[in-house]
């Protein structure tokens, strides 16, 4: 039973996004409305990327600028349905981009005392052999 909500579930969400694209009318939010109420006769928890596209307050299947309005600010992400005017804020944490996996981020990677010292052992390699007594 739980499998067949969850495929009803995924079924009424991909017919709710068919529906939102083709015309403006509310087929798509009573798509919705029918998941939610699978999800919570079932007892069945709705995916991530599900529960994010709706509004909680009007089953509103939700389009970016079409039916709602997302700001970014203070380390928040609220989304303004335009429908009820719901508000619903999520933190998020800023990630700090990683170097690609080309050459030459290989020497980025490098804590900056560990290639003065690489560095430093470059240069004086040369010399140590030239002082040494050969000659060039």
């Amino acid at each position: 039973m739980i499998r067949a909500a969850q495929e009803r579930i995924h079924d009424l969400f991909s017919l709710a996004e068919t529906e939102v694209r083709r015309s403006q009318d509310n087929l798509s939010q009573r798509y919705v409305q029918l998941a939610r109420r699978i999800g919570m006769r079932y007892n069945v928890r709705l995916l991530r990327e599900y529960r994010d596209v709706y509004c909680r307050g009007c089953s509103t299947f939700w389009v970016e600028g079409r039916s709602v309005r997302t700001r970014l600010r203070a380390g928040r992400r609220a989304q303004t349905c335009l429908t009820c005017g719901r508000v619903r804020r999520i933190r998020f944490k800023h990630r700090i981009a990683q170097p690609s996996a080309s050459v030459g981020s290989q020497e980025r990677s490098i804590p900056r005392e560990e290639a003065v010292l690489v560095d430093d052992v470059l240069e004086s390699g040369p010399e140590s052999e030239l002082d040494e007594g050969e000659d060039p």
